[in-house]
């Protein structure tokens, strides 16, 4: 396959799960991914991958459902136990590169949030099951398609707080205002009330975009959507163009 750029447009913000869903929508191989996914030997959880209309557009759903009995949510890693599980995977070496950038970048930005190293940083959320399966299914999907350059132009997020372990957090939340600065992402506020740009989405975006604007003419060669989990007033979905 020839180097292909990228283009994704954030209108609904971005998360691991809806990149996943986009890429596989533009063509990845879910063979490849499937299989690339098992090699990490992490259990505790099954994937489901379905089409589905969200507010009238046709996108791909990609789930990562925990198994509650085999579950490995609550394991704590720190970014060496990250690597580890990466390094001894059967994925591709560029797969295992953009991975491990992808989870440096958000090491990084909660290391700053929270004052400590970033080897002290233990990942609960971001480390749990779902983000590592989402961002290493990520740069599976990425090295398949021979993705060369990345455009992201401005991601919009939405206002207000949101719930997590750590307490209430201002929207967007502090990991996510570390990776926007340090890594030159336009973040665009829109009236939504709730967290549409997720620490791991940004990560992603900070890993791989290599572009900040389109250029002056090009052409579409092919779209893929990926749907979003929660229910906001916008389209819920995040497209990815491959464009010429």
């Amino acid at each position: 396959m020839t180097e292909q750029t990228l283009y994704f447009q954030c209108n609904s913000g971005i998360s691991g799960d809806m990149t996943v869903a986009a890429l596989i929508d533009l063509g990845a191989d879910k063979e490849l991914l499937l299989n690339g996914l098992k090699s990490l030997n992490v259990e505790g959880y099954n994937i489901v991958i379905s089409n589905i209309v969200k507010n009238g557009i046709k996108a791909c759903d990609f789930e990562v459902v925990i198994d509650n009995k085999k579950s490995e949510t609550f394991i704590e890693r720190n970014i060496d136990d990250i690597y580890y599980i990466i390094d001894n995977s059967l994925i591709s070496d560029n797969a295992k590169t953009i991975s491990k950038k992808i989870f440096y970048i958000a090491a990084e930005a909660e290391s700053k949030a929270h004052k400590v190293t970033i080897k002290e940083v233990y990942f609960h959320e971001s480390g749990a099951v779902d983000s590592i399966v989402d961002i290493v299914g990520t740069a599976i999907c990425l090295d398949y398609l021979n993705i060369k350059d990345v455009i992201v132009t401005e991601i919009c997020d939405g206002k207000g707080f949101i719930k997590c372990r750590k307490g209430i957090l201002p929207v967007p939340v502090p990991a996510v205002v570390n990776i926007a600065k340090k890594y030159n992402i336009n973040l665009q506020k829109t009236n939504v009330e709730g967290e549409m740009v997720t620490p791991t989405g940004a990560a992603i975006l900070a890993a791989i975009k290599t572009q900040n604007s389109l250029p002056g003419k090009y052409k579409i060669k092919k779209v893929g959507y990926g749907a979003g989990k929660r229910n906001y007033e916008n389209e819920g979905v995040m497209a990815a163009y491959i464009i010429e």
